[in-house]
């Protein structure tokens, strides 16, 4: 047995050894070295996000960045490109143009922005919009969704606009905390997953001083609700939601109201109503910012379409068919 062991051993030594000898090909890699080309919308991303503010904005693909609990579908480039001109000109140029400055959202916007094509369904119906991650990560979902030969002004304020100001109202909120009172005055009345059975009944959650059904289903989430619905919407939208709470409902959301134009202005310098008009007067110009091109360097990049794009279930439908079932985000770390 000592001597089978001995050679062995000996055998282990001589055939290292030998591997010790062997030429290292330096030229070769298990690794793709290669410098890859970028096209030109990774060009105009890298000189609008990366450049500007840092940011990575992932529009392909990448399961390592998905939640793998959903069945999810990749967004289309030409749709991803409309997106990235639509969330720079109405969500980053917008707070630029309120502060007069980019070193808040060099500071504060997450650095990783990210596209997926389809929704996230949940097993109670609902579907996910945004998420927000700790203030590092914004996902947007239901890209493909959008049409990008004609524009719903309607549909972007409520899926897009109203998500990306909701979405980055949890990373301030997250940064800095709001007045403790606001926990208290609808404590009472949250009711968590339980909300998509409130979204028919909207005199019922008015009155009770919630702006949407959504809000009822935690503090956090009533909080960046009143913030985003303010600034994507007009006063007359405002005040005509307001009415179907009553006198009790209007009470409460006055007092909501205050405490998150108090936060904004005192925390972050933001006035929600100058907010508000910027946010407006962005969002109509979106039609006319040609979104299946962009600009470098002077020169106007076309996006060639592959075809002319229509969810299967277009914006229009969806709303007969879940109409109880949306959900602004599904966020963590608030």
């Amino acid at each position: 047995m000592t001597k089978r062991i001995v050679s062995f051993f000996v055998c282990s030594i001589l055939i290292f050894n030998s591997c010790d000898q062997d030429p290292i090909d330096r030229n070769k890699s298990i690794f793709d070295t290669t410098e890859k080309t970028k096209t030109p919308f990774e060009e105009w991303l890298y000189e609008n996000y990366t450049k500007e503010y840092n940011i990575d904005f992932k529009y392909k693909f990448e399961d390592i960045e998905s939640d793998i609990r959903y069945n999810l579908v990749p967004a289309r480039e030409e749709n991803a490109v409309a997106l990235a001109q639509i969330v720079k000109h109405v969500w980053i140029d917008a707070y630029d143009e309120m502060l007069g400055n980019k070193h808040f959202m060099r500071k504060y916007v997450p650095k990783i922005i990210h596209l997926i094509g389809s929704p996230a369904y949940n097993d109670d119906g609902s579907i996910v919009l945004g998420t927000a991650e700790g203030g590092l990560k914004v996902t947007l979902y239901m890209v493909n969704n959008l049409d990008v030969n004609s524009i719903d002004m309607e549909n972007l304020n409520y899926y897009y606009f109203h998500t990306m100001h909701h979405e980055f109202a949890h990373i301030l909120h997250q940064t800095k905390e709001y007045d403790t009172e606001w926990k208290q005055i609808s404590n009472a009345d949250y009711i968590g997953n339980n909300w998509i059975y409130e979204v028919r009944d909207t005199v019922k959650y008015r009155k009770k001083g919630f702006i949407s059904a959504y809000s009822m289903m935690n503090h956090n989430e009533d909080f960046v609700e009143y913030y985003s619905y303010y600034v994507t919407n007009s006063q007359s939208w405002w005040d005509n939601e307001w009415a179907k709470g009553g006198a009790e409902g209007i009470a409460i959301m006055n007092k909501k109201l205050t405490i998150v134009r108090n936060y904004f202005k005192q925390v972050w310098n933001i006035d929600l109503d100058k907010m508000r008009e910027i946010v407006l007067s962005r969002s109509a110009e979106v039609p006319t910012l040609g979104l299946l091109t962009f600009t470098n360097s002077g020169d106007s990049s076309p996006i060639p379409q592959k075809s002319a794009f229509h969810s299967d279930v277009p914006f229009d439908k969806r709303a007969t068919l879940y109409p109880d079932r949306i959900k602004s985000c599904s966020c963590n770390s608030h």
